[in-house]
């Protein structure tokens, strides 16, 4: 098995190997390029979107600037918006549903490490170990502007996202869902 097949099972994995490396390079390149180009230059902007994302249906706008880690592991449905200032660390699968919109400073991550320091460090890399799970947003979404969807989850069809909220677990369908908190919930020994 790959690192990369090792990533997108959800197994540890090395972040350091050459084709995630080179991948992860050629993203930094096109999203770079797509910051860069002037917001009415649509055909461009479109070439760009193919050849960073894994795929995207029609009327699909993502504002910049707009950061990813690989791109192609994105999937995006028709008619969704994207505003600005997203961060989709896409070390697993990202699919966003049909008629849904992302506000500006949304972060959608994939990947998490381990939470004890000594489980954390790999032995023959600089990266930090690595796991993933994939996150699934159904059709017709909102997700409010500065949220931070963890690892895993999943927001049902018709589900509304309050501004700042932090998810850190599944939402049902067609419901209304808000907040954040942090706080201690278990020591590490």
């Amino acid at each position: 098995m790959t690192e990369k097949e090792k990533m997108l099972a959800g197994e540890p994995y090395d972040c350091g190997d050459t084709e995630l490396i080179n991948r992860w390079h050629l993203a930094k390149q096109l999203q770079k390029e797509y910051n860069n180009t002037p917001s009415d230059n649509t055909e461009r902007l479109s070439a760009l979107l193919d050849e960073l994302i894994g795929s995207r249906g029609r009327n699909v706008w993502i504002a910049a600037p707009f950061f990813v880690d690989y791109g192609e592991n994105i999937h995006i449905g028709n008619n969704v918006e994207i505003n600005m200032n997203c961060v989709f660390l896409d070390c697993n699968t990202i699919t966003i549903g049909d008629f849904s919109g992302i506000g500006p400073g949304v972060h959608i991550y994939t990947v998490f490490h381990p939470t004890a320091p000594h489980e954390r460090i790999g032995e023959n890399s600089s990266f930090w170990k690595s796991l993933t799970a994939p996150v699934h947003i159904g059709k017709n979404v909102w997700i409010g502007g500065g949220s931070i969807i963890l690892p895993g989850v999943s927001i049902g069809d018709g589900t509304t996202i309050g501004a700042g909220s932090v998810v850190t677990k599944s939402i049902p369908a067609n419901c209304i869902a808000v907040g954040k908190s942090c706080e201690v919930i278990k020591k590490i020994l």
